[in-house]
């Protein structure tokens, strides 16, 4: 299968399913099987990936994408020897530091996917098709600018009203409970508010979800 096929959402599915790491090798640049360059398509959804994961605190080394044609069995072995040994050093899903409250957080990423990948296609494609300029994009200062902007604000929403469907909470106990400042707190629930994803119950007096 091209690795152009592997969708953000395969990828988001196996840290919720429990996998430890995720491994992609893909055909070598410019070596695509299908002529769609696919592996230029993985490689973008990668990077994207492992920037979701360490805004929610998942490690992002435990995804991983290597260029490995099929001739390669002996440098395969290495990669995964290496990616496997990087892998006991982190220890299971959810045990490095960091790596609290994972699942609420990987559902919330999970339920903007849609919305992640009309942001990708509409303000976050490379148009230059290079291995080179593809890592350069997603490593600039545009492009963290372009994810607070676009993704960060929703991420933090749905977090929050992931949070309260599990049951109501202070706009404190939801700070301190996603790492947010209370301030965004504020205006994340102003805007939840607005858009009827949350309430606030006058008898309990703590916030809800709609």
């Amino acid at each position: 299968m091209c690795t152009g096929r592997v969708d953000l959402a395969f990828l988001l599915r196996s840290f919720i399913d429990g996998a430890d790491g995720v491994f992609i090798g893909g055909c070598w640049p410019g070596e695509c099987h299908y002529l769609t360059q696919g592996n230029f398509d993985a490689l973008s959804n990668v990077h994207l990936c492992k920037k979701l994961m360490k805004h929610i605190g998942l490690n992002p080394d435990r995804l991983r994408i290597e260029w490995i044609s099929a001739s390669e069995g002996s440098r395969f072995a290495e990669v995964m020897d290496d990616f496997s040994k990087n892998l006991r050093e982190l220890g299971n899903l959810g045990t490095a530091a960091g790596e609290n409250g994972l699942l609420r957080k990987l559902e919330a990423v999970s339920k903007l996917i849609p919305y992640i990948k009309l942001v990708e296609r509409e303000r976050l494609r490379v148009l230059v098709r290079t291995e080179e300029a593809i890592n350069e994009f997603y490593r600039s200062d545009d492009f963290d600018r372009l994810f607070n902007e676009l993704i960060a604000d929703k991420l933090a929403i749905s977090q929050m009203v992931t949070l309260l469907r599990e049951k109501p909470l202070s706009a404190g106990e939801i700070a301190e409970s996603l790492g947010l400042d209370p301030s965004e707190v504020s205006r994340h629930l102003d805007v939840s508010a607005r858009q009827g994803l949350v309430k606030f119950d006058n008898e309990q007096n703590l916030i809800v979800a709609a």
